[in-house]
């Protein structure tokens, strides 16, 4: 016996009222379905499904067929990978937006900071080549303002402390945290209607699950893969020159404490 083909609604299997409320393609599912006008309907939840069945004309297509959201990818891949050199060329290249995820928690707060944090940025605190008090009256690079600026010491709201520590020792970033940073990339304006490649995100199982409950659906997910030595080859060297760097400066800090306490002596 020949089945007959379902003919499917405007939205095919995706859920429409998920795409009319969050403006997302949300897989429905055939467990929470709907027949309207002789075409079936897919919904993400039961809840949905309700929803479009007390009202249809407002989820189905009229004159013209229904909008279809930007393209949304999510690229992940371990430190190292190469996400953030192949996302800007996609971005440029479907002319989304590109968001990197983790620059993005640096920026928010840097402003008190000052300064980048984590493991790629262990650079030594001001203060350990900060010219100690007794000998500033013989340097001509320190001045008193300075040591003020320097001495003021800048507090991070509870948000704030969430994201450094998540950046400096991986801490889960908290749900509320989240919520104040990426629902908007879906449902507010400019990412709403340009579409974004998201650079490192989710980072967890937790992440993927947030959002999933919350609705917010990638169209793409793309895992970039790579050897460790292939990692080890492209870190390595900058990290020694780094490293070099940093001794360096160190060697001359202590030479110009050498000549400082020689001028007080004097």
């Amino acid at each position: 016996i020949m089945l007959k083909k379902r003919l499917m609604g405007d939205t095919k299997h995706f859920c429409p009222v998920s795409l009319k409320e969050n403006f997302v393609l949300y897989p429905g599912l055939p467990e929470h379905a709907a027949k309207y006008k002789e075409k079936i309907y897919y919904f993400s939840t039961s809840e949905y499904r309700d929803k479009f069945l007390k009202n249809p004309e407002e989820y189905v297509a009229h004159n013209e067929p229904l909008k279809a959201p930007p393209l949304r990818v999510c690229l992940l891949g371990i430190h190292g990978a190469g996400k953030t050199t192949c996302a800007r060329q996609i971005a440029d290249k479907l002319g989304i937006f590109h968001i990197q995820f983790e620059e993005y928690l640096q920026e928010l707060i840097l402003p008190k900071t000052k300064r980048k944090v984590g493991p790629s940025f262990d650079e030594d605190d001001e203060d350990d080549n900060k010219i100690p008090e007794e000998l500033e009256d013989f340097s001509q690079t320190m001045t008193k303002t300075k040591t003020a600026k320097s001495k003021k010491k800048v507090k991070l709201t509870e948000e704030e402390e969430a994201i450094k520590a998540n950046l400096m020792d991986n801490m889960e970033l908290p749900a509320e945290v989240l919520d104040k940073i990426v629902p908007d990339w879906w449902k507010k304006e400019p990412f709403r209607s340009t579409g974004f490649i998201l650079d490192g995100f989710p980072r967890t199982a937790d992440e993927a699950n947030y959002l999933s409950e919350q609705g917010l659906c990638p169209d793409v997910v793309v895992y970039i893969q790579v050897e460790e030595d292939d990692i080890l080859n492209r870190l390595f060297p900058p990290r020694l020159k780094k490293w070099k760097d940093r001794q360096h400066k160190k060697k001359e800090y202590k030479m110009k404490l050498k000549k400082l306490k020689a001028k007080k002596r004097v």
